[in-house]
């Protein structure tokens, strides 16, 4: 016997936590018509072709040929719905208010930085580069200070190096400019950062210094021009000795007890598959939703898994305003994938699919699991800080769908912890703060048991429920925010690179 899953009343496919073989029963009455993979859909009756198939209550669209009780659903069969009316979406749907539990965590030990309404979690000398032309000079620089400074200095945690791909090359002028330029500015300001300025610019970029700096802060306390020193040892004396002076001041800081509205975080999906939607996310969503009823500020992201669900999100929306705010985002990027000749067809990834998510539809579905249920208090344009918004709660950050773009553009935000939520897998972390990596199946934790945090996978085989996995991730948060635990990404440094969101041209 293998187990099988029905996400909701309404559906007509359900999914089998393992490989069904041909024979396997489903339902009553209804056995498997061939082999099918873990994850993929079986249709409960006989379908024709242009009916709808149903999961987790919507349709993710219309079939392009008859599938028979028990017959194997992919991604080659549908035709997708029209995504929703932008213009006409409702908002302001009540809530349920529920408490935050007595039992659980309210506060966390973070780092206080003056002038923020949010706390560090790590104290780490962040060191932003003004272009990629300098990212070799600073990566001899980052070996040395690691591996001289960071020893002499036990209360900085880390020294962080912020190379990226902008900089020069590129239409500084164009009116999207203001996104990776918005984007590297609040990158320097992350909360776990410690309010500390340091960066390398080389001297020729069209990123010049005052479009990264506050004017009281674009000054040699602050700032190394690699063309006027004297040769690449002397480069690497003036970064070390500018990091010495910063790495002194961090290491006065101490952590202090503060309530949970000090913490913001953020949430992702990456590699996910059918279980995703089921497991991992919903795990997320109730720990996301803790973590606002106890104060805190929690941002879910990524504008082409959420597009074809959008209306979910919009009623969502504690005001029209804030319906009217998504909608306009939404239409920005569904001009921008149209100018470059693309389409939501191109998400879900060949991996998505082999893991049972048959369009976009279905896994937008399970992306907005990730938000759990609270009302969403605002919308944060890409690379926007949340702390410009004077708001705590849930967020909607519009970024795209690519982890590491998406990633970068949450850092910018001001998120000081990541949850990452996986079905294939994927090692992916972050320098400038911690990546808490859930599994949606059991099988990839234990393939994976040093890369994978918490194990999601032991819902779908009814071991746990979600609402168990999903206290055990808030704990967890709390635990790592505290700097009481790491996780094996950064206990391991799986660190990926920062990739700037540029839509755009480059020159």
């Amino acid at each position: 016997m293998i187990r099988i899953i029905k996400v909701h009343p309404l559906d007509n496919v359900v999914i089998p936590v393992q490989d069904a073989p041909a024979g396997t029963e489903v339902a009553t009455g209804v056995k498997t018509a061939q082999d099918i993979p873990q994850g993929h859909k079986i249709a409960l009756k006989d379908l024709s072709k242009g009916d709808e198939v149903i999961r987790y209550g919507v349709a993710l669209g219309n079939l392009v040929q008859d599938i028979p009780a028990g017959g194997h659903i992919d991604e080659n069969m549908l035709e997708l719905p029209h995504p929703p009316d932008l213009d006409q979406m409702a908002w302001g749907k009540p809530a349920a208010e529920e408490p935050f539990p007595e039992d659980l965590p309210a506060t966390f030990e973070g780092y206080e930085l003056p002038g923020s309404r949010f706390a560090g979690t790590r104290n780490i000398l962040g060191i932003m580069t003004s272009v990629q032309c300098v990212a070799g000079v600073m990566n001899l620089a980052l070996e040395k200070i690691r591996g001289e400074l960071l020893p002499r200095y036990p209360n900085v945690d880390d020294v962080t190096v912020l190379n990226h791909n902008y900089g020069c090359g590129c239409s500084i002028d164009a009116p999207d400019a203001v996104i990776p330029i918005r984007t590297l500015k609040n990158l320097l300001r992350n909360p776990n950062f410690g309010g500390e300025v340091m960066v390398v610019a080389l001297g020729c970029e069209k990123l010049t210094l005052d479009m990264l700096l506050e004017p009281n802060e674009n000054n040699p306390e602050n700032v190394i021009v690699l063309q006027e020193v004297n040769g690449l040892r002397a480069m690497i004396d003036a970064i070390f000795i500018m990091a010495e002076k910063k790495m002194r001041k961090l290491n006065e800081r101490r952590r202090v007890t503060l309530p949970l509205e000090r913490l913001c975080i953020g949430v992702q999906c990456g590699g996910s598959d059918s279980f995703s939607g089921i497991t991992a996310n919903p795990a997320t969503g109730y720990a996301s939703d803790l973590l606002v009823r106890a104060g805190g500020t929690v941002l879910f992201p990524e504008v082409t898994e959420v597009r074809d669900g959008v209306q979910f999100i919009s009623e969502r929306c504690e005001s029209r305003e804030l319906s009217r705010k998504l909608a306009g985002e939404m239409k920005w990027y569904d001009a921008y994938l149209e100018r470059g000749g693309a389409d939501l067809s191109a998400n879900p990834s060949p991996g998505n699919k082999a893991g049972g998510i048959s369009n976009i539809m279905e896994k937008t579905m399970g992306a907005i699991a990730k938000a759990g249920s609270v009302p969403i208090k605002g919308i944060l344009s890409a690379g926007e800080q949340v702390e410009h918004l004077n708001k705590k709660g849930l967020m909607f950050a519009v970024t795209p769908a690519s982890d590491f773009h998406c990633g970068t553009l949450l850092l910018a935000s001001g998120t000081t912890v990541q949850v990452f939520t996986t079905g294939r897998g994927t090692p992916y972390g972050l320098a400038a703060a911690p990546v808490i990596k859930l599994s949606s199946r059991t099988e990839l934790k234990n393939l994976w048991e040093d890369i994978i945090d918490i194990d999601a996978g032991t819902i779908a085989e009814g071991k746990e429920s979600i609402n168990q996995v999903g206290e055990r991730l808030f704990k967890m948060i709390v635990s790592t925010a505290s700097g009481r635990h790491k996780p094996f990404a950064e206990m391991y440094r799986l660190y990926n690179d920062l990739c700037i969101f540029d839509p755009a041209p480059i020159t």
